[in-house]
């Protein structure tokens, strides 16, 4: 290459993504603790209908979870430049099997992972407007069902909050990663300080925790227990404990990638792990029998009853956490998957919409995008009915990146990642991917009559799936958008500077310079400066 080729390849952070690198492994580590995060909504709800069987259940998922955050990360590492996570690196580790296979596989875990993970922003912020009116005494007003039966009844006070929380959050996305970061450290630190701290709490008081409520792993009630009820439960946990991984979406805006890849995706799983299971096991061993609702504030604030004594200040020491671990999860919902449709539309896979970036050098039409999807989603009311056909889309992205992740050390062994697992785990992350993609067949379509309730058929899980295949007028509407602008069919893209990473798809951007061969017209591409940094 060219003098000026050979600058880039010497530093191959600068040219491996268009958004600015602005962070480091810590930053996508406590962005990234939304997926953790996620306990709280998931585990009261899973033990107060499970029972105690919860456990095993959700140490299976997040034992998934973990393989996932390693596999991501050792991808994270080897192709620092895709951005948004899990389903960005599909697009190259399905190549092994066709470019057009792996393109459009790229383009649907894409779009399956903003299903999976947009809805976390609704979800969580009515759980965080609920608790903002019982804790500080806001007015609820009357009570209506903004989409009748699809949805279930929501105050008009919890819907105003959640609405201005959704676009309070998305101030801090729009203003960058390096803000983003830090709002994200300030919710994860006092938020997930306190959650842990609850984990070891009956160490200090033996007498409040009874190994006989755990022992056998019984259901709550012996008539839902089989093997259809448990699969159905695996497929709506799993929507949780995987999410872990979103601390990859930042890795392609990390200063570092190799370093940082594997200490966020690591410390992330780990961490994970050790919450989920461990919250798990103390609820069932401290409350019991007394597992009756599935509501979350109402759930901690007894189980804290049962090591303090009942006292008035208990809510609030476990509420204003709870928000705030609730507050965390709603921003990586906006900032994380925003990052998925950016690349997924720097591919050319999605329409144009999504790849424009603001002068702080993030996707902020996307960020808008998922606001305000979130705000119509927030009509449901009910998360429950949101798990389904969420989680529809968020496993085929899941179940994508352990396939990729298998076909690309399968058959390309001679990428090597700075970031390496043993040989045999890409056995491990096909098995994970099997097991993953049987229950997204069988646990999905029974979910809704054995979650949300009997009678409610296979409507929410028709939707998912209908949403994920609004993928394909999506591409065709950027294919014909690109047609109009003259833009021809290659995959070869130009490497141009004019935005911080040194890639800039807007026609309508000041090209600064073209790295290339001055006058020859030979302008370098996309994989050709790939194969010189690999180089």
């Amino acid at each position: 290459m060219s003098e000026s080729g050979s600058a880039v390849s010497s530093g191959p952070a600068e040219v491996a993504t268009s958004l600015s690198r602005g962070t480091n492994w810590w930053g996508a580590f406590v962005i990234g603790l939304a997926g953790t995060i996620l306990v709280t909504g998931i585990v009261p709800f899973a033990v107060s209908s499970m029972g105690a069987a919860a456990i095993p259940a959700i140490a299976l998922v997040v034992g998934i979870g973990l393989i996932v955050c390693l596999c991501m990360g050792e991808l994270a590492a080897l192709l620092p430049h895709r951005t948004g996570g899990m389903p960005s690196y599909a697009y190259e580790s399905f190549e092994p099997v066709g470019h057009t296979t792996a393109k459009h596989i790229g383009g649907v875990s894409s779009w399956g992972y903003w299903l999976g993970w947009f809805p976390v922003a609704p979800i969580n912020m009515l759980l965080a407007a609920g608790y903002i009116a019982v804790l500080f005494h806001v007015p609820l007003g009357r009570t209506f069902s903004p989409l009748g039966t699809l949805g279930t009844p929501v105050s008009m006070g919890v819907l105003v909050i959640t609405f201005i929380g959704l676009i309070g959050l998305f101030v801090p996305c729009y203003l960058g990663i390096r803000l983003g970061a830090r709002f994200a450290t300030v919710l994860g630190v006092t938020s997930m300080v306190p959650l842990t701290l609850l984990i070891i709490l009956p160490i200090f008081k033996p007498s409040s925790f009874h190994w006989s409520n755990i022992s056998g792993f019984h259901y709550a009630s012996p008539a839902t227990s089989g093997t259809i009820f448990f699969l159905a439960w695996i497929f709506v946990i799993s929507w949780n404990a995987i999410a872990m991984e979103a601390a990859a979406c930042y890795i392609g805006e990390c200063r570092d990638p190799a370093r940082d890849a594997k200490i966020a995706l690591t410390a992330e799983g780990l961490y994970g792990v050790f919450v989920y299971i461990g919250t798990a096991i103390v609820f069932v061993g401290v409350l019991g029998a007394s597992l009756k609702t599935a509501d979350p504030l109402t759930l901690y604030t007894s189980f804290c009853d049962h090591i303090f004594g009942n006292a008035a200040w208990v809510k609030y020491v476990i509420g204003i956490p709870l928000i705030f671990a609730l507050l965390l999860s709603v921003l990586n919902a906006i900032m994380g998957v925003a990052r998925s449709l950016f690349q997924a539309s720097e591919d050319r896979l999605l329409p144009r919409f999504f790849e424009h970036k603001n002068k702080y050098h993030v996707p902020d039409r996307a960020m808008a995008f998922n606001v305000a999807c979130a705000l119509i989603v927030s009509l449901f009311g009910s998360p429950v009915r949101i798990y389904i056909f969420s989680n529809v889309g968020y496993l085929v992205a899941v179940c994508a990146s352990l396939y990729g992740y298998f076909l690309l050390r399968q058959f390309r062994s001679e990428r090597v990642s700075p970031f390496r697992m043993p040989g045999w785990f890409r056995w491990l992350a096909l098995v994970c991917g099997l097991f993953l993609t049987f229950d997204w067949i069988v646990g999905g379509w029974n979910s809704p009559d054995i979650v949300v309730g009997p009678g409610q058929g296979h409507f929410l899980y028709i939707l998912g799936l209908v949403i994920v295949a609004a993928y394909v007028p999506l591409y065709w509407w950027r294919k014909i958008s690109d047609r109009r602008l003259g833009i021809t069919d290659s995959d070869e893209v130009p490497v141009v500077v004019g935005s911080p990473g040194a890639i800039d798809f807007d026609p309508s951007a000041p090209q600064l310079e073209v790295l290339g061969e001055t006058g020859t017209g030979a302008l370098p591409t996309i994989s050709a400066m790939r194969a010189d940094t690999e180089l």
